[in-house]
């Protein structure tokens, strides 16, 4: 059984005690042997004080919600407070700033979503590199982006939207969260796929948005599930499509992009974990491990799922590939559109 496997958060924090008794020559071989499986024994000095995540967003919203999510779950895990900063200002940049400007002894990390990876597309002028300035420790959770119509707009479905838009170019507007924002570039994105010219309506943030599409001021949006899903499930909002690659477990009335006459079309919003550049792999394998064994909690699992999340975990490379495509990905799209802050 591998060194930091638990059967719940406590029996964890029991077996690390065991492990912490038994001789060193015989932990020595332990780890040894289970090498392959768990991070280096090294990081169980790993931490010495508090850790601090750093939120770059107001409280509140989706970034915040997963952090304290996660929050009670390492405290127990690592045996140390775990204190969540919000940072907000600037799309997010004066809080990914700072984590980027600290120490990288692991008691400084930024909880950053999918906007991570649109920013640098759309803003040339960050303070930092996105990309090379942070280190992935772990993608926490995942949801597909809802493409949703006003209840003003005569179509049931994506199809009929898409012909309706195509029969009157310009006729239709959309809302988005912010310009240059995710949901923007997305939209646009599925605009060229589709064919279609649509006006696009800025907003300042995802509540009045989704208020404009309550009211019929805005026809279409493809928003996150954070915020649409009491609207969709009020009715108050008609949702045609789900952006993730197959059906969504939560959602499986509604077809994806791809169903919907669109091959290859994905949008989905993530968060994840990352820390400083320089960041031992040893602290990052341990916080990492931590988080995996976190999202196999079924009342984790639970709670990610009454806001339209799933739980992902994997390993810090495969995290930092998703962030690189991504990054190109946005890159193109932008220029396509001519889209900047």
């Amino acid at each position: 059984m591998p060194l930091f496997q638990r059967g719940s958060i406590r029996s964890r924090a029991g077996s690390e005690r065991t492990a912490r008794s038994l001789r060193p020559g015989f932990l020595a071989i332990a780890a040894c042997l289970l090498c392959a499986e768990t991070p280096a024994l090294a990081a169980e000095e790993y931490p010495a004080q508090p850790i601090r995540i750093i939120v770059p967003f107001p409280t509140g919203g989706l970034h915040d919600t997963v952090a304290r999510l996660l929050e009670p779950y390492l405290e127990q895990a690592l045996g140390k407070p775990v204190v969540v900063d919000n940072r907000p200002g600037a799309s997010g940049s004066i809080g990914t700033k700072a984590a980027v400007g600290a120490e990288p002894d692991g008691y400084t990390l930024v909880m950053v979503g999918s906007d991570h990876a649109v920013t640098p597309a759309t803003n040339n002028k960050l303070p930092y590199d996105a990309e090379h300035d942070l280190t992935p420790v772990a993608m926490i959770s995942k949801s597909p982006l809802m493409f949703v119509l006003s209840n003003a707009v005569d179509a049931r479905t994506l199809p009929e939207f898409v012909a309706l838009a195509r029969a009157a170019p310009g006729k239709f507007n959309y809302a988005s969260v912010g310009i240059a924002s995710q949901t923007h570039l997305v939209t646009e994105l599925f605009a060229q796929r589709a064919g279609i010219t649509l006006q696009h309506i800025p907003y300042r943030g995802g509540a009045p948005a989704v208020a404009s599409l309550m009211t019929g001021e805005t026809h279409f949006g493809v928003l996150s599930t954070h915020i649409s899903l009491p609207q969709m499930e009020a009715h108050a909002l008609r949702a045609v499509a789900v952006g993730s690659r197959e059906r969504d477990p939560q959602f499986p009335e509604l077809p994806t992009i791809d169903e919907s006459g669109y091959p290859g079309f994905e949008a989905t919003q993530w968060v994840g974990l990352l820390a400083p550049a320089g960041t031992s792999k040893e602290i990052v394998g341990r916080l990492n491990w931590e988080i995996n064994l976190a999202l196999k909690e079924p009342d984790l699992i639970a709670k990610l799922a009454q806001q339209g999340m799933s739980p992902v975990g994997g390993t810090p490379e495969s995290f930092g590939k998703i962030i690189q495509s991504e990054i190109a990905q946005w890159m193109k799209v932008a220029k396509t559109a001519n889209i900047h802050e």
